[in-house]
C-alpha cells in the first residue's frame, strides 16, 4: 500500500481497508516499528460486518513476538466468543482451549487421520491432472476454473458428498470467511444454509448407523464412529467440523492454489527449473506459503496480564497475531520481499501456525499445491498473465486473488507451433 504516513493510528486504521488487503506487506513494514500497538479495529470468521461489532486488539507483528504468543495457549486463549455465537459456529480447532482442544483433536484425528489423508493422494493428482487437461490453449480464468474447484472437489469426494455440492462450496467458505462482499443479510443467510445442510446430512447418517444400516466409507461417517476411550464427538460437534472443513479447507486452499498459479505466470525461469527438476516443487510451495501466504492474521485473547516487547497487554485484551508479517520479519527471513524458494530456513514460516494450534489440514493443502503446480508445468509449455490479476480486498482473514486470468499454451500445442515455425 502505497501510504507515506508514520502516524501509527492512521497504519492501524488503513490495515482492514482494501488496498491493504490488496497489498498489505508494506504497511506491515511501516507499522513493525510501533508494534506491539493497540487500536486494530476487524471482525472475527463467522461474524457479519455491519451487524455485529468489531473487535478492538493489539497488532504483534514480529516473528519472535508472533511465534511465542501462538505458542503459549495458557497466556493467550484461542476461544473466540462472537465467532460461538455466530449463525453458523464452526468446530475450529484453533477456536478451542485445553483440555477442550486435545479431546476434539484425538478424536477427530482417528477420522481425520494421515493414512486417510495420504490415500487421497492418487485421487487428487487425478482429479488435478484431469482439470489441468480440459483447460486448453488460450485465456483462462484460473479462480473459478481450478483454484476454487479442487479443494471443493477434494473436500466432496473426501466428506463422501455428492458431487454437485462442489459449486456451493465456494459461495458458502467466502461468505463465512468474510471474503465476499455481501450485505448482513446474504451474509447470515448463507451461513444458516450451510450450517443447515450439514446438520441434515449429519443426522441422517448417523439414523442409518442407529438402525444398523451400512453407510459408505467418508471422513462423516469416520467422525461419527470415532471412539477415544469411550469419548466421542456429539451430532452438534461432526456437524461443526464438517463446516470447518469446508470454510477453512476450501477458502484458504483456494487462495493458495490461485497464489501458486500467480507465481508461475510471472516467474518463467523457476516455472522452467520446476518442470526440470520435480524436487524442487517442494520448496517452491514453501516460499509461497511464506511470502504470499493467504492466512494473513488470527484473533487471541490474553487470559492474564502478560508483557511482549515492552507492552502490557492486559487480561481480556484481544490481540491479532500477523502471521504474514512474521514471515516477512528481516529478522528472520533476510530480504523477505525476494522469492527464493532455497532459504535455509523455510520450514520456520509460520502460514499453517505453530505450537498444537497448528494446522490439522496442512497435509492435505500441501498435497493439493503439489499435484496442481505438478500438473502445471509437466503439461503447460508457457503460462503468462492476461491482464491485470483481480486481488481479494474484502477482508484481511487471508491474501489472494478473486480473479486471475493467464494465457496458456499446453505442451503439446507448443510442439506444433514450434513445428510450423521450422517449416
Amino acid at each position: 500500500m502505497e501510504n507515506a504516513t508514520s502516524d501509527p493510528a492512521a497504519l492501524l486504521a488503513a490495515l482492514p481497508e482494501g488496498d491493504t488487503i490488496a497489498a498489505p506487506y508494506g504497511l506491515y513494514e511501516k507499522l513493525r516499528p510501533h508494534a506491539p500497538l493497540y487500536g486494530y479495529q476487524d471482525y472475527p470468521p463467522g461474524t457479519v460486518p455491519d451487524a455485529d461489532e468489531p473487535v478492538t486488539a493489539w497488532v504483534l507483528l514480529d516473528y519472535e513476538h508472533v511465534a511465542a504468543a501462538a505458542r503459549d495457549h495458557r497466556a493467550f486463549s484461542s476461544r473466540d466468543p462472537l465467532q460461538e455465537q455466530s449463525s453458523a459456529p464452526t468446530l475450529m480447532l484453533v477456536n478451542h482451549d485445553n483440555p477442550d482442544h486435545d479431546r476434539l483433536r484425538a478424536i477427530v484425528n482417528l477420522a481425520f487421520s494421515r493414512k486417510r489423508v495420504e490415500a487421497l493422494e492418487p485421487d487428487v493428482a487425478r482429479v488435478v491432472e484431469k482439470a489441468v487437461a480440459e483447460l486448453g490453449a488460450g485465456e483462462r480464468e484460473m479462480i473459478s476454473t481450478l483454484a476454487a474447484h479442487i479443494p471443493a472437489r477434494v473436500m466432496v469426494d473426501l466428506l463422501g458428498l455428492p458431487v454437485e455440492i462442489v459449486e456451493r462450496f465456494r459461495g458458502w467458505a467466502t461468505a463465512f470467511m468474510l471474503s465476499a462482499d455481501l450485505s448482513p443479510e446474504e451474509r447470515a443467510a448463507s451461513n444458516l444454509e450451510l450450517a443447515g445442510y450439514f446438520a441434515g446430512r449429519v443426522q441422517s447418517l448417523h439414523a442409518k448407523l442407529e438402525a444398523g444400516e451400512e453407510i459408505p466409507d467418508s471422513l462423516i461417517s469416520a467422525l461419527l464412529k470415532a471412539d477415544m476411550e469411550g469419548e466421542r464427538l456429539s451430532l452438534d460437534e461432526v456437524t461443526r467440523f464438517c463446516i470447518t472443513l469446508v470454510v477453512a479447507g476450501s477458502e484458504t486452499t483456494s487462495f493458495l492454489l490461485g497464489n501458486l498459479l500467480y507465481n508461475l505466470a510471472t516467474m518463467p525461469e523457476l516455472r522452467a527449473r520446476l518442470a526440470a527438476d520435480e524436487s524442487l516443487i517442494t520448496p517452491f510451495i514453501e516460499e509461497t506459503l511464506r511470502h504470499s501466504g493467504p492466512p494473513q492474521r488470527l484473533f487471541r485473547i490474553a487470559l492474564k496480564d502478560t508483557e511482549i516487547g515492552g507492552k502490557q497487554i492486559k487480561e481480556g485484551d484481544w490481540v491479532a497475531l500477523f502471521f504474514a508479517a512474521a514471515n516477512h520479519d528481516p529478522a528472520m527471513f533476510e530480504a523477505p520481499e525476494r522469492f527464493d524458494i532455497s532459504r535455509p530456513n523455510l520450514s520456520k514460516q509460520l502460514t499453517f501456525g505453530v505450537g498444537i494450534h497448528h494446522c490439522l489440514g496442512s497435509a492435505l493443502a500441501r498435497m493439493e499445491a503439489r499435484a496442481l503446480v505438478s500438473a502445471m508445468v509437466n503439461q503447460m509449455q508457457d503460462i503468462s498473465l492476461a491482464g491485470a490479476p483481480v486481488p481479494q480486498r474484502t477482508s484481511l482473514l487471508n491474501h489472494g486473488f478473486d480473479g486471475l486470468t493467464v494465457k496458456l499454451t499446453p505442451k503439446a500445442a507448443g510442439k506444433e507451433k514450434e513445428k510450423a515455425h521450422a517449416s
